[in-house]
């Protein structure tokens, strides 16, 4: 079966971490938002896969190439012109199934069960606030329309990213068509505008309810992702020099750490260097220096330097933060 991951968005919501690298690069849980995706789909048996890359695309293509032996299709989307024209980049004209994941969203989910299913499903989940999202109308199971971010209360499943299609080749007539007939959702070519034109020819989707979907589009859903995460990877032994760990934390290899206390919710990366600091729900990037700072609710990039007291700090790749 073929996965299609667009990766391609830019990530302004976390600058100033993404103006050097895309976001599906930046790390959460101890490892990058796509290292996350590809994990689950290689478990599951998928060796097709496809990622729609855009903004800093060579950087992504390094990181799969370093990382993975699976065989990656990588496809670029030189105009950002809507999820819907990501995804049809990626498309052939043949009837086999297809799984669109998107690449910025790390879901709790059986893969393996979901990909095995024979219809066609949309990933959803409950939201307290359904104005914000695209929702499905249901019939029972079955889905009757879709609904971006609708005034009026019609349910409260959203889209959570997450979409198997039995028939590739028709899925790609969709998009096709909304782009012949110029049917665009705030001047983009959207995925759900061409499902929706899939429900149109009579084509059934059921929806099955994601456990948990993790979003990291902004820097207070990446921190709490890296806290959902941090609960459920097995806890580790750590000793530093006079360092005091509080779990969960997730620290890299050839990290350094000493007078310090680190923790709960902290995800530090390789060789990265802490010393008479405290950092409590926190992501800190490789090869970054810390020292004799106070961190809580901060993202510092890569090979970054942070000294002096602060409280919530983004710190951008190669950024100097000195509060002296």
């Amino acid at each position: 079966m073929k996965a299609i991951i667009p990766a391609a968005g830019i990530g302004e919501r976390l600058q100033p971490l993404t103006l050097t690298r895309p976001k599906v690069l930046l790390p959460v849980g101890g490892k990058a938002i796509l290292g996350h995706i590809l994990d689950k789909l290689i478990r599951s048996g998928i060796d097709d896969i496809v990622l729609i890359v855009g903004y800093k695309g060579d950087m992504v293509i390094d990181y799969v190439r370093e990382h993975y032996s699976v065989s990656v299709k990588f496809v670029e989307q030189k105009e950002r012109k809507g999820l819907g024209h990501a995804v049809g980049m990626g498309l052939d004209d043949i009837d086999e199934p297809v799984l669109i994941v998107l690449g910025d969203t790390i879901l709790d989910l059986d893969f393996d069960h979901f990909v095995k299913s024979g219809k066609n499903i949309i990933g959803v989940m409950e939201v307290k606030d359904p104005r914000r999202f695209g929702i499905v109308d249901l019939d029972g199971n079955r889905i009757k329309r879709l609904v971006e971010k609708p005034r009026e209360f019609i349910g409260n499943l959203a889209i959570a990213g997450i979409y198997l299609l039995q028939h590739e080749n028709i899925l790609k007539k969709a998009i096709r068509y909304i782009m012949d007939h110029n049917i665009t959702t705030k001047n983009e070519y959207q995925l759900t505008d061409a499902l929706q034109v899939m429900l149109d020819w009579q084509e059934e989707m059921v929806v099955q309810t994601i456990n948990a979907c993790y979003d990291c589009g902004t820097r207070e859903t990446l921190l709490e992702t890296n806290r959902e995460l941090l609960r459920t990877i097995r806890p580790q032994d750590y000793s530093f020099d006079k360092t005091v760990i509080i779990p969960p934390v997730i620290i890299g290899q050839a990290v350094r750490i000493e007078n310090s206390v680190i923790g709960p919710n902290v995800s530090i990366s390789d060789k990265a260097t802490i010393s008479q600091s405290i950092i409590e729900d926190s992501i800190i990037d490789e090869t970054s220096v810390i020292q004799t700072a106070i961190l809580k609710n901060s993202l510092v990039g890569q090979d970054a330097f942070v000294a002096g007291h602060a409280l919530s700090i983004d710190v951008g790749d190669k950024t100097r933060y000195d509060l002296g």
